[in-house]
């Protein structure tokens, strides 16, 4: 089918359908590749050899998860992206092989449930939460089921291997084609440039129909290069002359991405010669060199001459290169266990918790019945129900008919795979490959979950249990049924909390801004981290609004009028920017400005009554 077929048919569909379809696109990801043909199958080489094939199906496991974790970035921001979730799959691993070693079926599956309550709600975090949470509750499931005769600390180390061994891998190897200057920050110095360049495609399209979407594109560069760049670290400044130059070159950005957000607010067209600039500064950030002259745009407006004061300070801060605040704002303890407790973190918390627990209860009866047969992978269906409740992987129905489509595809592949291959010789080279396709599989949740499916039926079979195909389909479908059931499930509290609780913050943010702006302050520091987080957590929203949206109506309708509140969000802290510079320019709002933020102030309060969000988006003062 062709895309333009693709993408007619998507508009004949319903939401919740459409989905399905969708695909990330974009070049294949070398690096990762080469990273994913090294880590599982070796492994898996070097514990057949060895004569330890259930630790080296154990590490295996753990280099897979932390495969499909490996995303593109920094080395800095890799190690927790990577690392966090590994150890929490070893604690994982580590407190389902003991329970499930001494304790009966009921036990069992109440402690699983426990387990899935509280991950759950720690998924709510953020992202790494989520892997992490997804990683604890797998290998809890592994741990507590699978039939490997070491004790369960060895398991736990196997699996921080596998995962370690991946993450050595990731920061030792170059990025291809990256070399430019220290390529251990190639990562970091592909997402400053990137910022550059949003800027630059920003600019072009300011006063046409396509500002709006640059601007969002703007917002995804930066949060890119800041997370990129705030990776952990033992000290707390960068420790290197290339790092301190990345971080002033970021830091530079910030200034270039506010006057351009005003001048698309403006939505006056400018010439090709505002946006010649910042390009030049993103190709110099690549090729780590100077940037030479630097066109200056005209200086006819406060937000043109803000753009050309930016370039000179750009071009100052490229040439000293003497670091940069990132302006992020650190979220303290208190205010994770508030998101981990508070409304999304419930709802989230107690689906894993019911899909989990419920999973895990009908395995056990099922494996004690004897329904397996000689089969013990029981555990197969409560991990399977992890992946399937997880919201971030897209809208319920998408996951679930992704993940039966990708296993049923998986299943028959592997079958036909298992017939010729010689063993294990044969399936551990199927393994290497299937570790290869892992990152490139991770754009449809489809494609992923039948490179897996004929992954972990490899590890199995090498393992010494029998081909299970037809078993893992049947598992498989039996975990779709009871994940659709409970995510229709009636919960306490209102539904949409995670929609709720991301437009909350967000709301929050924007306010946090907007006082900090109309207060005059002339601290831009504070001003650029609080604008980052407006737009931030605004991202964030329309990220939760968008996935609640292709939910069944039964689901949506619990969500909706809330994506007119974050369009009005937007337009609010776009404002705010615009002001800004207008102040840094003449010392006070225009009158366009005042009616501008009264009449957004107002619309607010209408969309946030139409939708319900009577408390957590407050109204936001104009104190001026």
């Amino acid at each position: 089918m062709s895309p333009r077929s693709t993408v007619a048919l998507r508009t004949v569909l319903p939401p919740w359908l459409a989905h399905a379809l969708r695909a990330q696109r974009g070049p294949v990801p070398w690096s990762a590749v080469t990273r994913g043909a090294l880590a599982a199958g070796p492994l898996l080489l070097v514990a057949v050899l060895a004569g330890r094939v259930s630790l080296g199906v154990v590490a295996a496991i753990a280099a897979m998860l932390a495969g499909i974790n490996d995303r593109p970035g920094s080395r800095r921001a890799a190690v927790k992206r990577l690392g966090a979730p590994a150890l929490a799959g070893a604690g994982g691993m580590l407190a389902g092989t003991y329970v499930g070693d001494h304790v009966g079926a009921l036990a069992l599956t109440a402690v699983l449930t426990g387990l899935g309550l509280l991950a759950g709600g720690l998924s709510a975090i953020g992202p790494v939460a989520s892997g992490a949470g997804t990683q604890l509750l797998v290998a809890a499931a592994v741990g507590a089921g699978m039939p490997v005769p070491e004790a369960g600390w060895t398991r736990a180390l196997a699996f921080v291997a596998g995962a370690g061994w991946l993450l050595a891998l990731r920061l030792a190897l170059p990025t291809p084609g990256a070399m430019t200057g220290d390529f251990r920050f190639d990562g970091e110095r592909d997402a400053v440039a990137g910022v550059y360049d949003a800027v630059a495609e920003l600019l072009d399209a300011t006063g046409t129909g396509h500002a709006t979407a640059r601007r969002a594109a703007l917002t995804a560069a930066l949060d890119h290069a800041q997370d990129a760049l705030a990776g952990p670290r033992l000290r707390r400044c960068a420790g290197s002359a290339a790092e301190r130059r990345l971080h002033a070159q970021y830091a530079a950005a910030l200034p270039l991405a506010e006057a351009a957000t005003a001048l698309a607010w403006a939505g006056e067209p400018l010439t090709g010669r505002a946006a010649e600039g910042p390009r030049r500064l993103a190709a110099a950030v690549r090729e780590n060199s100077r940037t030479g002259p630097l066109p200056a745009p005209t200086r006819s407006a406060p937000a043109l001459r803000a753009l050309d004061d930016a370039l000179l300070h750009a071009a100052e801060a490229f040439d000293r290169g003497g670091g940069g605040d990132l302006h992020t704002r650190r979220r303290s303890a208190r205010d994770l266990l508030r998101t981990a407790f508070g409304a999304g973190g419930r709802e989230y918390g107690l689906r894993v918790a019911l899909c989990f627990g419920a999973s895990a209860a009908i395995a056990q009866a099922l494996h004690h019945s004897h329904w397996y047969g000689r089969h013990t992978h029981w555990y197969w269906l409560p991990a399977t129900a992890v992946f399937l409740v997880k919201p971030d992987l897209g809208p319920l129905v998408s996951r679930v008919l992704c993940r039966a489509a990708g296993t049923v595809l998986g299943a028959l592949l592997f079958a036909g795979f298992a017939a010729v291959l010689p063993r294990p010789e044969g399936l551990v080279a199927l393994v290497a490959v299937c570790g290869a396709l892992v990152p490139v599989s991770t754009r449809h949740f489809a494609a992923q979950t039948a490179v897996v499916t004929v992954l972990v039926l490899s590890l199995v079979m090498v393992g010494g249990e029998p081909q299970a195909s037809v078993s893992r389909i049947v598992e498989t479908l039996l975990a779709c049924a009871i994940v659709l059931i409970v995510g229709h499930l009636p919960m306490p509290g209102e539904r949409g909390g995670q929609v709720r609780a991301r437009l909350a913050a967000a709301g929050d943010a924007a306010q946090a801004y907007l006082v900090h702006v109309l207060e005059g302050s002339d601290d831009r520091a504070a001003r650029w981290t609080l604008r980052r987080e407006a737009y931030r957590t605004l991202a964030e929203a329309r990220t939760a609004i968008a996935l609640a949206a292709h939910e069944l109506p039964a689901l949506a309708r619990h969500t909706e009028g809330t994506d007119e509140v974050a369009a009005v969000l937007e337009r609010l802290v776009d404002t705010t920017t615009a002001c800004a510079v207008h102040l840094d320019d003449t010392g006070r709002l225009a009158p366009g400005h005042r009616a501008e933020l009264a009449e957004l102030l107002g619309e607010l309060a209408v969309r946030r009554d139409r939708a319900g969000l009577t408390a957590p988006v407050p109204a936001l003062p104009l104190a001026v």
